[in-house]
């Protein structure tokens, strides 16, 4: 994420410890952490939801293809095919 390099840490570090004291400087520590454990914690949720909205829309865009829609139209041409019409149920005739 940031390249931050060891010498970088360490002035950090020095800064803090002058500025903070010995005293709070482990408090601080553990604030710091756990506000950075938060944020990692809300950017991870936020990228999963992302990603299932991605694959759900994916997901519609495939479904949404010509060849189930032609799928569709045949087997309702199909059904329409088999259906008796009212001539053969009108002459007393049994559907096959």
């Amino acid at each position: 994420m940031f390249e931050i390099g060891f010498t970088e840490l360490l002035l950090v570090g020095t800064v803090a410890l002058l500025v903070l004291g010995p005293e709070r400087l482990p408090k601080a520590a553990s604030t710091a952490g756990r506000w950075l454990g938060q944020f990692k914690r809300g950017l991870n949720g936020i990228k999963l939801q992302m990603e299932r909205e991605l694959d759900a829309e994916q997901l519609r865009k495939e479904l949404d293809h010509q060849p189930l829609r032609q799928l569709e139209q045949e087997l309702r041409e199909g059904v329409r095919m088999d259906m008796p019409g009212p001539s053969a149920t009108a002459s007393g005739q049994q559907p096959l």
